[in-house]
């Protein structure tokens, strides 16, 4: 049931006209949203953990399916086209629903920036590289920049195409010349000392603002480095940005469900949003005129608030899902669900969206065989059926183990009676029940 904040918030809403109509959610996915995008003609676009792209048209969604795991951030290409990056070390190309893979990291993708112009497309991985991708050119080798010491969380052109702002794990800003020799070495604009996360270029290139993983908010002029600017507030860690150029708007979300909205001509907080009960937002982004501010997380809704209205709406994120339930309501077997497996997987009969294939009546069954779920090639011809055993094995091995090479992500639970009462808690959410 919702709980009696969210009706409230629910009635607040039926009662004010204006409030409902510029309220807006888009459901759908299948998992947490992990990215998202607005093309110049407000076409939203959302990157999931079940592994999927979606494409709003009047809250239809078209899902633009490719990627092996979930998909982190995607991006509008000036022709139209989106490029998406994953889990799977993968980026696509989209163009409408025909998608195809333009190339492979050798980690997580995190992030993808494009030149003004199109021309270029930029990828960061975890691996420790940048892919420098001809779009022009869809069948010549990208140039890859070498990180040497660290992953990269975040990229950003500046305007004339020239140069590279790189966000990295190790926690500096790096600033890349394409134009320069390839051995020419990097500018550190920035040394924080924690990961920056986000990072957001004024259109004209002369400041930057960047978000942490110690919840540091800063602008800084990017010639220098020096700080002009910090709204840095307990809360952390950073974990989205947005910027409208025309408003003068710079949005920041982070893990404690706030998003903050900041005038870039004052230079003052002028909304402090708490959108989520709990969990964090990880995705934001402004529509055409900057009216609305779009945002994604924990649960599998995208949200869409009027900017200006931002301080009315009572928090809706994450209100109606089961895997944000109070722990204290749960036995223990559900909270080892809730925990390892509820986000990928659907206990209930029918279709789902969640990346992992659908758990009903998964006692006896033969493993890789629900029928329309896109699986591993190690599990073609498998001989595991799934038992109390075999269940039992998975998590106390760890899927990467016991059966290598499979999507599942690691995972294990080392205490043998919270394995069992997980167990227990499958055999009748499944409806394998005795």
């Amino acid at each position: 049931m919702r709980s009696v904040a969210a009706l409230l918030a629910g009635l607040a809403l039926l009662t004010c006209p204006a409030l409902a109509q510029d309220f807006t959610t888009l459901k759908g996915h299948g998992g947490p949203v992990m990215g998202l995008a607005v093309s110049e003609s407000g076409e939203v676009a959302s990157a999931s953990f079940d592994n999927s792209v979606g494409r709003w048209q009047n809250r239809t969604p078209q899902w633009l399916e490719g990627h092996a795991a979930a998909v982190i951030d995607l991006i509008f290409l000036p022709d139209g086209r989106i490029a998406s990056g994953a889990d799977d070390f993968s980026i696509w190309l989209w163009n409408g629903t025909d998608g195809r893979e333009l190339g492979r990291h050798k980690g997580k993708v995190t992030d993808l920036a494009a030149s003004d112009d199109g021309a270029v497309l930029a990828s960061a991985s975890w691996d420790g590289t940048i892919g420098i991708w001809p779009l022009a050119e869809p069948d010549a080798a990208p140039a890859m920049l070498d990180l040497r010491d660290t992953g990269a969380n975040d990229v950003a052109f500046s305007p004339d195409g020239r140069l590279l702002y790189a966000a990295t794990s190790k926690g500096d800003i790096r600033v890349y010349d394409l134009s320069a020799p390839e051995d020419d070495p990097f500018r550190t604009l920035v040394r924080h000392g924690f990961a920056i996360n986000e990072m957001v270029l004024s259109p004209d290139g002369s400041w930057m603002a960047y978000g942490a993983v110690d919840g540091v908010t800063r602008v800084i002029d990017t010639q220098t480095g020096t700080v002009l600017r910090d709204f840095t507030l307990e809360r952390r860690p950073i974990l989205a940005m947005a910027h409208h150029g025309e408003t003068g708007k710079l949005a920041v979300s982070d893990g404690h469900g706030y998003i903050s909205v900041i005038s870039t001509e004052t230079w003052r907080i002028e909304r402090d949003f708490h959108a989520t009960r709990r969990g964090p937002v990880w995705a934001l982004a402004f529509s055409p005129d900057g009216s609305v501010i779009w945002a994604g997380g924990l649960d599998n809704v995208v949200y869409g608030w009027p900017v200006e209205l931002l301080d009315r709406f009572e928090p809706s994120m994450g209100t109606s899902h089961s895997f944000l339930k109070d722990p204290g309501t749960m036995s223990n077997g559900e909270r080892q669900f809730m925990r390892k497996c509820s986000i990928c997987h659907a206990l209930e009969a029918g279709n789902s969206r969640k990346a992992g294939p659908n758990l009903n009546g998964v006692f006896g069954r033969l493993a890789g065989t629900v029928p329309g779920y896109r699986y591993s090639g190690t599990l073609d011809g498998s001989d595991i059926v799934w038992t109390d055993e075999t269940i039992d094995a998975l998590f106390d091995l760890g899927p990467d183990n016991y059966i290598p090479g499979s999507k599942m992500p690691m995972q294990q639970i080392a205490a043998p009676e919270d394995r069992r009462d997980l167990i227990e808690f499958l055999r009748v959410a499944t409806g394998n029940g005795d």
